[in-house]
């Protein structure tokens, strides 16, 4: 399963609705780390907020480093990524966005996400690329 930047947040003490590594570990939700992916432009992305909010450097160096060693981390520069990517640039106005959903539709065919804008478009994914883009709340409805 990839998941979207989101998700990453909190691992740089950035306070989200949803922290699902903090839910793994409580055993809320049984998914092993090693599962879960997550496209290289997300660990820009999440600096990127990081840096904006103004969040010391050292949180997100550690929360790299989680990354790096828990979850498979793609290459957001693969050529079938790319083609997707752009492919999506014609129902997605935010480029990373097209990114993480091009990631999920070449490696996983799952995408954990709550941005708006991709599952407004889910039915038409899921139709398209056989990729099932799925909400934190759905994750733990199936948990049950």
């Amino acid at each position: 399963m990839i998941i979207d930047t989101t998700y990453l947040l909190p691992l740089a003490k950035i306070e989200v609705p949803t922290d699902v590594f903090a839910d793994i570990l409580r055993g809320k939700i049984s998914i092993d780390l090693s599962e879960l992916s997550v496209s290289s432009i997300s660990i820009f992305e999440l600096q990127a907020k990081a840096a904006k909010l103004g969040i010391p450097y050292k949180h997100i160096v550690k929360a790299i480093r989680f990354i790096m060693r828990h979850l498979r981390v793609i290459d957001f520069w693969d050529k079938d990524i790319v083609e997707y990517s752009f492919e999506l640039r014609k129902l997605l106005p935010d480029y990373i966005s097209c990114v993480i959903l091009a990631t999920a539709i070449k490696h996983d065919n799952e995408l954990l996400t709550e941005g708006t804008r991709i599952l407004k478009i889910r039915p038409h994914i899921e139709e398209t690329y056989g990729t099932k883009i799925i909400r934190y709340s759905d994750l733990i409805k199936n948990q049950k």
